[in-house]
């Protein structure tokens, strides 16, 4: 119903709707609600919706993801900005470290960030830090800090994986040695050695 609501645009009927349930609202309602102020924009409501998920699942980053991209969708940056600095992963500053090593180290190979796939209207080295920490980016970063030395990594994305980070994966594989298996929307990306499996076609 929730879901059902917020496709209409009907937000507020949506939130009363979820007040208003004989039992007590769990995840799902509050990130339906959550996703529809996302398509119609609708901030105030989304930090509701998001602070009433995170009261019963704190670890759910899905929520925080969420809340950042009402606040990037509404041009309120630094909003979101906040959202993503604040980070929940207890390895957080290793990750970044690691990665911001990765991101200077395949630059010097001959990497060039596709700053242009950034729609954002922002200055070249905020959205370079943008494509920088990309989720399968720092998943990777993850996985190399974690696993021992020539271990494959594998990596699940339920979207289809970026201009910016497949090019970006390719340069990684080479520098750090290893096979890494991206799992987006659409196929099994399997980069090795500087090259992917699916030839640049996807």
């Amino acid at each position: 119903m929730v879901d059902l609501f917020g496709r209409a645009g009907l937000l507020q009927e949506a939130y009363k709707f979820v007040e208003n349930m004989p039992m007590e609202p769990d995840v799902i309602a509050w990130g339906s609600l959550l996703s529809s102020c996302k398509v119609y924009k609708n901030v105030d409501l989304a930090k509701v919706a998001a602070e009433r998920l995170l009261l019963i699942e704190p670890n759910n980053s899905g929520a925080y993801s969420a809340l950042a991209n009402v606040y990037s969708s509404c041009g309120k940056w630094d909003d979101a900005a906040k959202i993503m600095e604040d980070g929940l992963h207890p390895q957080k500053d290793e990750i970044y470290k690691m990665m911001d090593k990765i991101w200077k180290e395949i630059k010097k190979m001959g990497f060039a960030p596709d700053t242009e796939s950034v729609l954002h209207d922002l200055g070249v080295e905020v959205k370079d830090q943008i494509l920088r920490y990309h989720s399968e980016k720092l998943a990777i970063a993850f996985g190399i800090i974690s696993t021992p030395e020539n271990t494959t990594l594998r990596i699940m994305k339920n979207l289809r994986v970026c201009n910016d980070c497949h090019n970006a994966i390719k340069f990684i594989s080479k520098l750090v040695d290893r096979e890494i298996i991206v799992r987006d929307a659409t196929r099994f990306h399997h980069f090795k050695d500087g090259s992917c499996s699916c030839k640049d076609y996807w």
